[in-house]
């Protein structure tokens, strides 16, 4: 019984580990790129407004 214990606990914190290290894999290939290109989107259309207001000042 002592080893049946010891087993399902291994098992019990592999799987956990497992699942995991599949929720950070999946968040940096697929959740973070997207984030990146959108803040870059962001960081874009902020400048061309800057620019777009700048163009336009009279002095």
């Amino acid at each position: 019984m002592k080893q049946f214990t010891k087993g399902f606990a291994f098992g019990t914190l592999a799987t956990l580990g497992a699942i995991a290290s599949g929720v950070l894999a999946f968040h940096k290939t697929v959740i973070q790129p997207i984030e990146e290109t959108e803040e870059k989107f962001d960081n874009n259309r902020r400048a061309a407004v800057r620019k777009g207001r700048s163009a336009h000042q009279m002095l």
